[in-house]
């Protein structure tokens, strides 16, 4: 039976297989990808903090792909480094930091349901869940544990925040990071402190 995380890898192998041979004839590296990816994620930032949701929407779906890509490249061109998984997780973080700080920004009475207070909560457990998913994975490789497991990775916090950008849903988008976030934080927290165990 095909697991969840199989499914995901050949989702996102169907996407980046076809693309890599040609950015490999471009003579672009896997580090210069998530640096253009981190500039466009920022872009995607200050476009959403001015207001524009679906061009910031767009900006960031578009990121995501040279999120997904510059992975597949290293791979591909058998370069992958131990710098280059840092500075990628790196990045990660300081783009998922910038699009939560621009939610900031939209927020306001009439902008979303509720008052200031609880929209500014939710971006703060979104962001809070969103770093302590990929924290544990971290913390837990570094201690020789495996932990790609989980529902709800990185790849699908950018589908689902794409599409409330998209949609102009970014209240319910955020509920569901939170909740999933926090989910998927657990599902790994329990299995590292399984295998930690053996």
């Amino acid at each position: 039976m095909l697991n969840f995380q199989e499914l995901r890898r050949k989702a996102g192998r169907l996407l980046t297989d076809p693309l890599v041979p040609l950015i490999s004839k471009l003579k672009l590296t896997p580090d210069m990808m998530t640096t253009i990816g981190l500039v466009l994620n920022l872009v995607a930032a200050v476009v959403i903090g001015f207001g524009h949701l679906l061009w910031g929407g767009l900006i960031f779906l578009l990121a995501g792909l040279f999120d997904l890509l510059d992975g597949a490249l290293a791979r591909y061109m058998e370069k992958t480094t131990r710098f280059g998984a840092l500075f990628d997780s790196t990045m990660d973080r300081v783009t998922e930091g910038a699009l939560f700080l621009s939610f900031i920004f939209i927020t306001g009475v009439g902008a979303w349901p509720y008052n200031v207070n609880w929209q500014l909560a939710l971006i703060f457990l979104a962001l809070i869940g969103s770093f302590l998913t990929s924290y544990i994975r971290a913390r837990a490789e570094g201690l020789d544990i495996d932990c790609t497991v989980g529902l709800f990775t990185r790849v699908e916090r950018v589908i689902i925040l794409a599409l409330g950008l998209l949609f102009n849903q970014v209240f319910v988008a955020l509920a569901i990071v939170v909740v999933l976030s926090f989910v998927t934080a657990g599902q790994r927290f329990v299995h590292a402190w399984r295998q930690a165990r053996k």
